[in-house]
């Protein structure tokens, strides 16, 4: 529950960055702090992981997400959509513990249900599920 919680801090963080340019930092706190709970102050620390290496490892990241997106520019596709993508791809292949892709997956698409549109959690799954077949 506490690494859910971590990604939807993530989410909520790229979305501040793509959308004012705001420091991660101060973006990650204010998705904290407007959480509210004692669980956010647990998850923030692997939330700030997962933000740092997804900032890091943004172009590869983004690179990835195009080349299975089909149809899909990341310009185009919606901020929620594009950084839920982004998250579950660090995860999978870019993190130090990498997630089993189906943990990730499950996890993106759950989140999508939440944050997205009624259309998001399948083209999450689509894609991921492209990136994962084409790697193995």
């Amino acid at each position: 529950m506490i690494r859910r919680i971590a990604r939807e801090l993530v989410l909520q963080s790229l979305f501040q960055i793509d959308f004012a340019q705001v420091d991660c930092e101060a973006a990650l706190n204010a998705a904290v702090e407007e959480r509210s709970d004692k669980s956010a102050e647990k998850a923030k620390e692997y939330a700030q992981d997962v933000l740092n290496g997804v900032l890091a490892n943004s172009e590869a990241i983004d690179a990835r997400i195009s080349e299975y997106a089909i149809d899909w520019t990341l310009e185009r596709m919606p901020a929620v959509d594009r950084n839920i993508l982004r998250v579950a791809v660090y995860e999978m292949f870019f993190a130090a513990e990498k997630l089993v892709p189906n943990v990730a997956i499950n996890e993106a698409v759950e989140i999508a249900k939440f944050y997205g549109t009624d259309d998001t959690p399948r083209f999450i799954n689509g894609v991921l599920g492209k990136m994962v077949r084409s790697d193995v």
